[in-house]
């Protein structure tokens, strides 16, 4: 079984250089598929396209959090019909962010209820981003029931009790390069708890490089850090790691084996 990224930015300006070199080249190294997530309107447009130029790579629609400012009806009616695209397999990334200022709280939380309605109208699991607003984030999802739709907690960066709340309602906990950092013992206890099959692997490459690349470019590549340190966590090997989390991948985002 190979790797399963379940969140990256390929669309990123960090990959222009190198971009199609670097994806053409993950299968020979063990990375079997990718989930490319919107952030923006833009990089929805993006990771459309990319999508529709490797047949491994699929795809989110969404607008995260700080970024939702840009939202009005005719972009969300947009937004609708990129997720009916066959490759699509989620509404993401969405959520808040109460890190930056910008845009203040109510208009986050008025464009996450209406994602996470989006998501349910059209059957597609959810990618939430939840960065300083724990509370308010999960009175969210219960009030909007988004349990029905399941999905993923990306960069999941809580405690086990707020981890317990999500893997109770069936949602799954995205894991990347932040669990081998040295302080990370918050996410290690969190990773300890939590049942593997609802565990996924993710990059968010550029971003959050494990060790010991923390600080460069991100890629699917180094996943296998990532497998590594929850196999040395949960006493298990790397293989079994990525055997059930590519499992948990497929079926978080309803993708049929080929």
């Amino acid at each position: 079984m190979k790797i399963f990224d379940t969140h990256a930015h390929y669309n990123d300006e960090a990959f222009d250089k190198d971009r199609d070199e670097l994806l053409r080249s993950l299968n020979a190294k063990g990375i079997g598929t990718v989930v490319n997530v919107g952030a923006s309107i833009q990089s929805t447009k993006e990771t459309l396209q990319l999508t529709r130029q490797y047949h491994f790579v699929y795809g989110a629609a969404g607008v995260h959090p700080n970024e939702t400012g840009e939202l009005n009806d005719n972009l969300m009616e947009w937004l609708r019909d990129i997720t009916r695209e066959n490759k699509i397999v989620a509404v993401g990334e969405i959520g808040l962010d109460y890190h930056w200022e910008e845009p203040e709280p109510e208009i986050q939380k008025y464009w996450f209820v209406r994602q996470l309605t989006l998501a349910r109208e059209e059957r597609l699991p959810v990618i939430i981003h939840s960065r300083d607003a724990a509370r308010d984030t999960l009175d969210i999802i219960k009030a909007e029931r988004a349990e029905e739709t399941g999905g993923v907690l990306h960069c999941f960066s809580y405690g086990v009790d707020l981890a317990r709340e999500y893997l109770q309602m069936g949602f799954y906990l995205g894991i990347g390069g932040v669990v081998t950092f040295h302080n990370a013992r918050k996410l290690k206890e969190v990773v300890k708890y939590a049942p593997l099959d609802q565990l996924v692997l993710e990059t968010d490459c550029p971003y959050l490089s494990p060790e010991p690349y923390r600080g460069r470019r991100n890629s699917s590549l180094n996943l296998i850090y990532v497998a590594e340190q929850i196999g040395q966590i949960k006493n298990i090997p790397a293989d079994e790691v990525i055997l059930v989390t590519s499992r948990n991948a497929k079926r978080l985002y309803r993708i049929l084996d080929e």
